[in-house]
């Protein structure tokens, strides 16, 4: 089978396991979770591998899971008893972990593969929504630990050529993730992703110019208290082409913007 060039794409994880809650928590999220189901029809073909960036797992060099069967990390709380007995069993891809690193080393870019570290919320959540038949391997990945935005960029581009080899690089975060102030933020919510539109759509050069000032950007700083969220769209940005990105769907979850971009 002729392997088509898969996209670069960020998307949002969720609210912990709410997707697969009762109730108001689930119908909260049920916009996300029908956007999150309906990727698959979008793309040129099924993947045939899916390294995702991960919002949950931060480490002193850019790390990959490089397990052939990784464990769940559940690292949520407060949740109902059978949100931590959900299992996805899709098999982990070591070859692809060290072709991965074996690119970033390339670039100049120190980096490990982990064989025993599992797969945090970040992972294995929206991909039992993407593809719940759990037959695609997986590969996830971390942030490195310094939270540099142009940093991120850059690995997004070191990793890009696996689009060429079938592979779906997933950035998964939070476009909003203030949860503090999740309510009380959402016309912060509204501006930043006003902006963040706007600085994705143009050029590669042109979008890394502007997220490294995302800080600055109308209402940036509100809706991300911590960027950890955010820093999954610079490596999707970065592994994108010179082709604008496009916003891919925008929402809410209650009354705050939520948003995913595509990168090709």
């Amino acid at each position: 089978m002729t392997l088509a060039r898969m996209p670069a794409l960020f998307i949002p994880h969720g609210g912990g396991p709410s997707f697969f809650m009762t109730g108001e928590r689930k119908q909260r999220y049920q916009a996300t979770e029908d956007f999150l189901r309906g990727i698959q029809h979008t793309l040129p073909q099924k993947p045939r591998a899916i390294l995702i960036v991960t919002a949950h797992w931060e480490t002193a060099v850019p790390a990959f899971t490089g397990g052939a069967n990784p464990g769940l990390i559940y690292d949520y709380y407060g949740f109902p008893p059978e949100t931590y007995t959900l299992q996805y069993a899709a098999p982990g891809a070591p070859l692809l972990a060290k072709r991965a690193a074996e690119l970033l080393r390339h670039a100049g870019f120190p980096c490990n593969v982990d064989a025993h570290y599992g797969w945090d919320h970040g992972v294995f959540i929206p991909l039992k929504v993407m593809y719940p038949a759990a037959d695609i391997p997986v590969v996830a990945m971390s942030l490195h630990e310094s939270l540099d935005p142009e940093l991120h960029v850059d690995l997004g581009l070191a990793l890009s050529s696996l689009r060429e080899e079938g592979v779906l690089i997933l950035g998964a975060g939070m476009s909003y993730h203030n949860l503090r102030d999740f309510a009380a933020q959402a016309p912060a919510s509204h501006a930043f992703h006003d902006w963040l539109d706007q600085a994705l759509a143009g050029n590669w050069h042109e979008r890394r110019e502007h997220l490294a000032t995302w800080q600055t950007a109308p209402g940036g700083r509100a809706s991300h208290p911590r960027e950890e969220h955010l820093l999954p769209l610079m490596v999707a940005s970065g592994a994108g082409s010179d082709a604008p990105g496009r916003t891919l769907w925008r929402g809410t979850i209650g009354p705050t913007s939520i948003g995913a971009w595509r990168f090709d």
